[in-house]
């Protein structure tokens, strides 16, 4: 039976606005007095980081349809201008909440610890002599200040750079009438400057580059009156457009990723006592109104004081300490490359991250590269970090001679130019580089290692849900399978023969991919939910993501709560489906889980009359994984992993009552609290599994 697409508009969250809920949920976090209190800080900047990226790609994109599409009608019922006004309504009461935050809650709090960051009137004679000192050794030579005028207009600015505006009065040495400068930050310079103790008094004392151009800034206009020093930033358009006919995707992109920081301006922060007539000044040298004009009450970046976040203060101020487990029988293992493929070929494992060690999927690679049988490697990288030593290793085994086939995702959002270095190393040393599919991010997460046993091939795969990034592993819930079942592994070296030669697709036997048969397969699934449940039959539906927009799947779920299949949904950001609407999806359940670690990990459960199918994926539910990406999901064959992955993911998941938040039929969250025993998700499976 078909999604009854008569469901319509009011049915759909907007994209944007529901982002918006998320960082809400994560600013939630840094408010509650029961996260330790450098946890906080650092919740509070990450906050700040997520809304860069908003702005450089989401409203960026909104603005790009306000002034081409300004009549078009999202799914959500909005038009791009009701769009812009909601969403900058929610960014705003957003910064203005953070801002009051950080001053009124954690720097005081911060303060009883001995972490002070010092302000223009803390400072007594001695730091202000330090300070003058290091400002004139330090500071002044790298700054370049450009008086506006005629023959200096205004300097072009680089995205996300910290500048100063300043008034002056007076005559150059030319004899020109000194009126409006600006000043831009080096990039060299740290924007938090640690203060000696004996300086300050403080153990943990700093000061902020803004506050040693505010005190000296007239070291730089000799001779010249100076009215004021207000800092202030821009936000650009920071995605690329690439054509789609482009005869070497490598070098296009490096033409690209040269203009990126000098896109169009999508937002402007000022401090909050910044004269009106110099704000005004900047949104018309950016083309920016009021509504995109954000008065900070502190620095115009509150990522860059995230080193604050790692300090050593006391144990009490950060989360425990917690190790990652490195489970059987990897443990067991004396370092033999054969006993990797040995205990794979037994069975399939399992790991889950960061509860259970990286290192696996390190020793994986390493046995690879290093045992003599494995004849080949192939590998498709999203992300991985500049300093990899997953990368080095493939690099090894292709100097060792073994045929290394890398699929990299040039376009991987903001790594770009990590990867394009890493591509660049693979192919000096004789790998096989491919970038995959123009118009079609490779986002599927596999290895496959092919070994000789007696006089065969067999293959060894790794198939999982999160980068191949050893430090995101230790942040980001995912779950890794290795596997040498046959059925996957071949699909697996299937799916690299599409992304690396041509030819026509063959059907696979067991995964399910992008941009192919995962959509039809998911809606496939719900369908068959809806048809045991008209039947009267146990049906379920559970699903983890971190997106969930793409309408016809919204549609699928809407028309199974209907039938009166039991669906649990959790989705950690984006969510475009109401949950609990009666008539509509009173049979789901939507919550969203904003703890410790990220939520990463997408796993698709389905009840099939007993059967249970579970799915591993890298993909989310939205237009963009299901259509215009490469994607994999895997099921679970083995029924004791299965059993894992279902308690892991889900089970556990939903007695959450400290980090789940429910999402309400008007798309808002709220806390979920009962009367139960306190449970943690992070906490209970860093005890199950550490």
């Amino acid at each position: 039976m078909a999604t009854d697409f008569r469901i319509q508009y009011p049915n759909f969250i907007n994209r944007e606005s529901s982002l918006m809920r998320f960082n809400e949920r994560v600013l939630a976090m840094a408010a509650n007095p029961k996260t330790p209190l450098l946890e906080r800080l650092r919740y509070l900047c990450i906050v700040s980081s997520n809304l860069d990226e908003f702005f450089e790609i989401r409203i960026a994109s909104l603005k790009k349809k306000l002034a081409h599409d300004a009549k078009t009608i999202g799914t959500d019922g909005l038009t791009p201008a009701q769009a812009f006004d909601l969403v900058q309504k929610q960014v705003h009461e957003l910064v203005e909440k953070q801002y009051s935050l950080l001053n009124e809650d954690i720097f005081p709090k911060l303060r009883q610890y001995g972490v002070r960051i010092f302000k223009q009137h803390d400072y007594n004679q001695i730091m202000y002599d330090w300070a003058r000192q290091i400002f004139m050794d330090e500071i002044h030579p790298l700054l370049t200040p450009i008086g506006l005028d005629p023959a200096h207009p205004f300097p072009r600015i680089l995205n996300k750079s910290l500048n100063f505006i300043v008034p002056l009065e007076g005559k150059d040495a030319f004899g020109r009438n000194a009126t409006i400068a600006i000043v831009q930050a080096p990039r060299a310079l740290p924007r938090l400057i640690k203060v000696p103790e004996e300086v300050c008094g403080e153990p943990h004392g700093y000061t902020l580059l803004s506050t040693l151009m505010q005190l000296f800034v007239g070291e730089i206009f000799p001779g010249l009156s100076v009215k004021g020093i207000y800092q202030w930033r821009v936000t650009r358009n920071s995605d690329l457009y690439l054509e789609e006919e482009v005869s070497d995707l490598r070098l296009a992109l490096q033409g690209e990723l040269s203009q990126r920081n000098f896109g169009n301006a999508v937002r402007l922060e000022v401090i909050k006592d910044m004269p009106a007539d110099l704000v005004s000044f900047l949104q018309k040298e950016f083309g920016l109104e009021e509504a995109d004009t954000y008065y900070t009450n502190g620095s115009v970046n509150l990522t860059r004081i995230m080193p604050l976040a790692d300090i050593d203060v006391g144990a009490e101020l950060n989360f425990p300490p917690y190790t990652a487990s490195l489970p059987a029988p990897f443990n067991k293992m004396s370092g033999n490359p054969s006993e990797m493929f040995e205990a794979i070929a037994r069975q399939d494992l399992l790991l889950h991250h960061p509860y259970q060690s990286f290192q696996p999927v390190i020793d994986f690679l390493t046995a690879a590269a290093y045992d003599p049988d494995v004849v080949a490697i192939k590998q498709t990288i999203y992300r991985t970090g500049a300093d990899s030593e997953l990368m080095n290793l493939l690099l090894q085994a292709a100097r060792s001679g073994k045929e290394v086939t890398v699929v990299v995702e040039l376009m991987a959002r903001f790594d770009e130019q990590t990867n394009i270095n890493w591509a660049a190393q693979l192919e000096e040393v004789g790998a096989h580089v491919v970038y995959g599919v123009v118009g079609h991010k490779t986002h599927a997460k596999m290895a496959l290692v092919l070994r000789r046993e007696n006089k065969k091939i067999v293959r060894y795969g790794h198939i999982g849900t999160g980068n191949y990034h050893p430090r995101t592993a230790r942040l980001y819930t995912d779950f890794g399978l290795l596997t040498s079942d046959k059925e996957i592994t071949a699909d697996m070296d299937q799916v690299f023969s599409l992304l690396t030669g041509v030819g026509t697709r063959r059907p696979l036997k067991t995964l399910l991919q992008s941009p192919f048969t995962l959509h039809e397969g998911m809606l496939k699934h719900i369908q068959h939910e809806i048809a045991q449940a008209q039947q009267g039959k146990k049906a379920k539906i559970m699903l983890k993501m971190n997106s969930l927009i793409e309408p016809q799947a919204i549609n699928a779920l809407y028309e199974a709560s209907q039938a009166g299949v039991e669906i649990d949904l959790i989705v950690r950001g984006v969510c475009g489906l109401k949950a609990g609407v009666p008539g509509l999806s009173e049979n789901i359940r939507l919550i969203s889980i904003v703890g410790r670690f990220l939520e990463h990990s997408r796993v698709f459960y389905f009840y099939n009359e007993g059967k249970e199918t579970v799915y591993l994926s890298s993909a989310d539910w939205m237009d963009r994984n299901f259509f215009r990406r490469v994607e994999l999901a895997c099921p679970i064959k083995d029924s004791h992993l299965k059993k894992r992955v279902i308690n892991e993911a889900f089970t556990l998941a939903l007695k959450d009552n400290q980090l789940a938040w429910q999402g309400t039929a008007d798309g808002c969250y709220e806390p979920v609290r009962n009367r139960r025993r306190a449970f943690n998700l992070h906490e209970q499976l860093m005890k199950l599994l550490g």
